[in-house]
């Protein structure tokens, strides 16, 4: 039965997912300091590149970084969930766990600071 519930689950319509989703944002930014800040911070450089008006592969390149940085602080929020639920007790696995999920979003911040470095070279240093 619980295969069952899940397979019925899994296979819901396109719409019912795309809601399940947005639940999960909306969750992660009403409850997720840092996500609010990355998410704030994406709102910023939107303002910024339509501003500065860069070349098509910037903007993809932004949008790359910021998307991966989101996705990961989501995922880190999962993850935390997921865990405090299963372990409630503090334990050094569980504290390795949430250690690594918090480390592939500092990468994640670190390839975009790289990128927004890269950038800020490419409009200000280079000659057009």
């Amino acid at each position: 039965m619980h295969n069952q519930a899940m397979h019925e689950y899994k296979n819901r319509s396109f719409g019912a997912r795309l809601r399940f989703a947005v639940a999960g944002i909306a969750y992660g930014l009403s409850t997720e300091r840092s996500l609010k800040t990355q998410a704030l911070v994406f709102v910023v450089l939107l303002i910024a590149l339509i501003l500065v008006r860069p070349a098509p592969v910037w903007w993809a390149l932004v949008f790359l970084a910021s998307s991966s940085v989101l996705s990961m602080e989501l995922l880190n929020t999962a993850l935390e969930r997921l865990a405090d639920h299963l372990h409630p007790e503090t334990h050094p696995e569980i504290r390795i766990v949430k250690d690594c999920a918090a480390a592939g979003v500092l990468i994640a911040v670190l390839g975009a600071g790289a990128i927004g470095c890269a950038l800020i070279c490419e409009m200000f240093f280079t000659a057009r």
